[in-house]
């Protein structure tokens, strides 16, 4: 059975070790685990389900017990995400999601508290003290459910707008672990399929859709119930059991989440958005820029 997961690091290739023409580097940063993996052929592309590129997820994190933000996570997330984004240029940032749904409302939230700055200029900014400021912008895509509009049609029309140099798209993900469920953020160079976790994958962002480099930062906050009855059973089901465990109720696929998501979505939009502003805001120092959002 095919697990269901946004995560490189869950993908079935990756956990049996088979990453040839994929590399892989682990470290541990101040109690968090980091694993690196640079997808560098069509094969290891294939074999470990993920486009070519750099995906990075940070893990160990336990958002619903963070009472501050923690400097060091942002630090570091901020850190990887610098290293994907072209050094100049406006970049916008995409929340995606339905803010009215709490495990699918990160990137709207994300989206709140994200510095922007493309509104400042010219003698505004220099009597502001805010010229180094980098230009940013924001915008929460909804869903189509909401607005009719898909998400990938409404910021390829404010791309093809404003010309940023680059997309960061912030979105909820699937596990296949429930202990990556709010313990978990990943970052990747290659876009995202707004949906996919959760059975309802939409059109794809990345540099083939939108002209610009998209990436995708996200934190997982659902799994579906055969992951569940997976990690109960510590087996692999079989058909009819994998039927049951799907949780088939009037045709739909059932999802679980945490209890106490609501303050995880809390949390996890908050530590993205900070790492985000820290990312593109190098002129500024990490108090600066929580007393700018607080």
């Amino acid at each position: 059975m095919q697990r269901r997961t946004d995560l490189a690091v869950e993908a079935d290739a990756y956990i049996s070790g088979d990453t040839d023409g994929a590399e892989v580097e682990r470290s541990s940063v101040g109690g968090a685990e980091v694993t690196r993996i640079d997808i560098k052929t069509s094969r290891a592309a294939e074999a470990i389900g993920k486009p070519q590129g750099r995906y990075v997820t940070v893990e160990g994190i336990r958002l619903s017990e963070l009472y501050r933000d923690p400097p060091e996570l942002i630090t570091l997330i901020a850190g990887e995400l610098r290293k994907m984004l072209p050094d100049n240029g406006t970049v916008l940032v995409a929340g995606l999601g339905n803010r009215d749904v709490t495990p699918d409302a990160l990137g709207p939230k994300c989206a709140d508290m994200i510095l922007s700055t493309r509104h400042f200029g010219g003698e505004l900014a220099d009597n502001a003290g805010l010229s180094s400021l980098r230009s940013v912008c924001a915008v929460s895509a909804g869903v189509m459910a909401q607005t009719g509009i898909e998400s990938s049609e409404l910021i390829k029309a404010v791309t093809v707008s404003l010309r940023p140099c680059a997309v960061i798209a912030v979105d909820a993900l699937a596990a296949r672990s429930l202990k990556r469920l709010g313990t978990t953020v990943q970052l990747c160079s290659t876009g995202i399929a707004p949906g996919s976790g959760v059975g309802n994958c939409r059109k794809r962002l990345d540099e083939s859709t939108l002209g610009v480099p998209v990436i995708a930062l996200g934190v997982p906050t659902v799994a579906d119930a055969a992951a569940l009855a997976l990690e109960l059973a510590g087996r692999e089901l079989m058909p009819d059991e994998e039927k049951r465990a799907d949780g088939l109720i009037c045709g739909e696929r059932m999802m679980i989440t945490p209890r106490d998501i609501d303050m995880i979505t809390e949390k996890a939009a908050r530590l993205a958005a900070m790492a985000i502003n820290l990312a593109l805001q190098s002129s500024l120092d990490l108090d600066t820029l929580l007393s700018l959002i607080a």
